[in-house]
């Protein structure tokens, strides 16, 4: 028997047919040859005998894969609102306006327009977040974990930081909080057990090497049953008697209470600060629904000493996140546009059935191209830590008839992938995390692929 592989072309004879020529002619050329030389190898993994149109299909489809960027926009339709994978909160339109705004251009991002000087980065967005949590002082960086670092390193290098055993967690991506702590310089002492710490146990642990206590918020878990805590309330006292500053991780970045919407027990940033803490940290990019960066507020005392820290401009963030987190927090200064507004909080805030009547529209739609959907109860989450033991009435479509795991691969392949959820054998589109205005999208992209 033949071996089909002899009659691969190789790569010089397909690049001297005219229509991969012509593909030349509106692509570089090093990029088409890398899109023949991936066919040509697929063909000897899988031989068999291809027509010229065949052929350049292939060619085209691998020079589109080629050209495709590998950050992409994707729909979130898991029922996870800040999921971490999907790059957690999406901006509100006016981050976007914002961006857009001054990443065009040049901007006053380290010169003060009053006096023609050198200014500072440090004083964007200090005003607002003062107003909206009462604190004294405030400064932004990349991220909550390197908010941490930046604190321990400014208040506590070479001294004691006091922190529960029942606090030291890992967080996304495998990551440790007292393997990120420990990079500040700071030397951890651990108090209490896994489930129980008490205020003894700070009283005691006090001491000449001691330079700070530290708050941990559990991100992505609950302790129950047999458990002790020390809140901060309880600590600022014995904090203060010691000259003690507390570092309060609060983690999730909730500036407006939402129990309304059924979730209860995350502080918010001022509840945080009012409770006693020296330095509140919080994530921009989770409840708070902006940009990725690390908020810390606190004290002006202490504040100062962390503009001082050399690490302060290892973790400084651009006019792009500067841009985006003011007007998001601009939003803020009426929470009930805050809410309309901040696609993540107007995710939670939607009604279950408002949820329904949109996956009946989509499962209806869906139905009249040919492909079987059924709406179905769900159950949402907020996602990124925050809430870990709360759940959302949602509801999903779910496509019916077809195997759920191809399903799923062929809409993470599709132009616009859409990410959906397997549960109990089933392929589900949870529309909780997906925002009303990308339905058509949506749409659109399911339909394409699986018809």
């Amino acid at each position: 028997m033949t071996d089909p592989r002899r009659a691969i072309p190789s790569v010089s004879s397909l690049l001297e047919r005219p229509s991969v020529g012509l593909l030349m002619t509106s692509h570089p050329r090093s990029i088409v040859v890398d899109a023949v030389r991936k066919t040509v190898d697929d063909a000897r993994q899988e031989p068999s005998l291809l027509g010229d149109e065949e052929w350049q299909a292939r060619i085209e489809r691998n020079l589109a894969l080629l050209e495709q960027r590998s950050l992409r926009s994707v729909i979130n339709a898991t029922g996870v609102i800040l999921h971490t994978n999907l790059g957690r909160a999406p901006l509100a339109d006016a981050a976007i306006v914002a961006i857009r705004e001054v990443a065009g251009g040049y901007t006053n991002l380290e010169f003060d327009l009053g006096s023609g000087s050198r200014g500072s980065r440090y004083v964007h967005c200090v005003s607002l977040l003062r107003e909206l949590t009462g604190a004294e002082d405030a400064i932004v960086v990349n991220n909550c974990a390197a908010a941490l670092v930046l604190s321990l390193s400014a208040i506590a290098r070479g001294k004691q930081v006091i922190i529960s055993r029942g606090e030291l967690v890992e967080i996304g991506g495998s990551f440790r909080v007292p393997d990120i702590m420990a990079r500040s310089g700071a030397e951890l002492l651990e108090i209490g057990t896994t489930n129980r710490t008490h205020v003894d146990d700070y009283v005691r642990a006090i001491s000449a090497r001691s330079g700070a206590i530290a708050k941990i918020h559990r991100s992505n878990f609950s302790q129950s049953g047999f458990v002790a805590d020390v809140d901060v309330r309880a600590l600022a006292p014995i904090a203060a008697e010691h000259g003690l500053p507390i570092v309060h991780d609060l983690g999730s970045g909730l500036m407006i209470d939402l129990t309304r919407f059924g979730l209860t027990g995350e502080p918010t940033a001022r509840a945080a600060l009012d409770a006693g803490a020296t330095l509140v940290l919080m994530s921009g990019d989770k409840l708070l629904g902006g940009p990725q960066a690390g908020i810390i507020l606190g004290s002006r005392n202490a504040v100062a000493r962390l503009r001082q820290d050399p690490f302060a401009r290892a973790m400084r963030v651009d006019k792009v996140t500067i841009a985006a987190l003011t007007a998001t927090l601009e939003l803020y200064r009426n929470p009930d546009e805050a809410v309309r507004e901040i696609p993540a909080l107007s995710m939670i805030a939607a009604t279950a059935e408002s949820i329904r009547e949109r996956c009946d529209l989509i499962a209806g739609r869906l139905a009249g191209k040919g492909i079987d959907a059924q709406v179905r109860e769900s159950i949402a989450s907020v996602g990124a830590g925050a809430f870990p033991t709360d759940r959302i009435e949602s509801f999903s479509v779910i496509i019916e008839g077809r195997d759920a795991m191809a399903t799923q691969s062929k809409l993470r392949a599709a132009e616009i992938p859409v990410i959906g959820r397997i549960h109990d054998g089933e392929f589900g589109l949870d529309l909780r995390s997906v925002p009303q205005r990308f339905d058509e999208i949506m749409l659109e992209s399911v339909s394409r692929a699986l018809s």
